[in-house]
């Protein structure tokens, strides 16, 4: 028998009363979900007559995993890694097929790993082999927090590996590029803002996006570089079902994440540095990003087999940090 208190929720949903949704997001993505959200919630009530509020949680990729892992009741997650969201799956959270629920694998935004220089380029930085020299202070954030931190691991092994180099030569680089690494912010967000801000190091390897944005906001205005090839960054969008059938918000919570497709997002995306994933949003994107060779995760073995690797208790990671440390 149902509870008349289990069923309230859907009941209110039902009657078109007010909804809240909670949105667990990565550090980065807040300038354009501060402009979409609005958006989002406007055209809702135009088309259905309710009134939604989206609420945010913005951290580390890592870090708001383990905090939807450990009881923050998310609706909706847009996380750095597809990796993130398979954990949150494998907890139960999550049905098994979340990758077909939306379109383009509900990828929603691309980008790359992008390098900061300090003014003029001193240590002369120009592409990957150049961070493996003993006088270069290396900024990046912590991969055991940080999605866009283990973007930026595995762009580094990618460019040895994805060059017809052998593991042992990628091990032997990106070990070396690390032990150049003084400072692990805990995400993206902040390692902008300790290059930037508090003007530490002398590189920063970051999202594309972080970049454009610094420019944009006249925080940095040196020329950023995109070394080749690259990693190509997949942002991923997932409604966590447990917590919207508890909730009753889960008609909300899809149309949002179906939204984030939207031409009106896309371009948005694209505005706050993202590379988009739709034609439309390809389209505006045009001459806006320098092109650069890809390669993705599954060419290094797929999420499962990367987190075990390089990322898990025990792999490459931490072989490195307690060598470098």
């Amino acid at each position: 028998m149902f509870s008349v208190q289990a069923l309230a929720p859907q009941r209110a949903a039902a009657q078109g009363a007010p909804q809240s949704i909670l949105l667990v997001s990565y550090a980065v993505t807040k300038a354009a979900y501060d402009r979409i959200i609005p958006q989002f919630e406007a055209d809702w009530k135009k088309k259905t007559g309710q009134s939604v509020d989206i609420k945010t949680s913005y951290g580390g990729s890592g870090s708001q995993t383990r905090a939807v892992l450990d009881g923050l009741e998310a609706d909706v997650v847009s996380l750095s890694l597809g990796a993130d969201v398979q954990k949150i799956e494998a907890k139960g959270l999550i049905k098994k097929g979340w990758e077909g629920k939306f379109l383009y694998r509900s990828i929603i935004t691309n980008s790359v790993v992008a390098i900061f220089t300090r003014p003029g380029n001193p240590k002369k930085i120009n592409g990957w082999n150049d961070l493996d020299n003993k006088s270069v202070d290396v900024i990046t954030a912590n991969p055991k927090t940080s999605g866009g931190a283990r973007w930026n691991f595995l762009g580094l092994w990618g460019s040895v590996t994805q060059n017809g180099g052998t593991e042992a030569k990628a091990r032997s680089f990106i070990t070396n590029v690390y032990r150049n690494v003084d400072v692990l912010p805990k995400d993206a967000r902040e390692a902008t803002d300790t290059f930037v801000k508090r003007r530490k190091g002398d590189v920063l390897l970051n999202y594309e996006n972080e970049a454009i944005l610094a420019k944009r906001t006249g925080e940095w205005t040196t020329p950023y570089k995109v070394p080749s090839p690259n990693i190509l960054i997949e942002g991923p969008i997932a409604v966590v079902d447990q917590n919207v059938d508890k909730h009753g918000t889960r008609k909300v919570a899809e149309a949002f994440a179906k939204y984030l497709f939207s031409p009106t997002a896309q371009k948005i995306f694209v505005d706050e540095g993202f590379r988009p994933v739709t034609p439309q949003g390809k389209a505006y994107a045009a001459g806006k990003f320098p092109e650069v060779k890809t390669f993705k995760v599954v060419d290094l073995g797929g999420w499962k087999a990367v987190s075990k690797k390089f990322f898990d208790k025990g792999g490459l990671w931490d072989q490195i940090f307690s060598q470098s440390r």
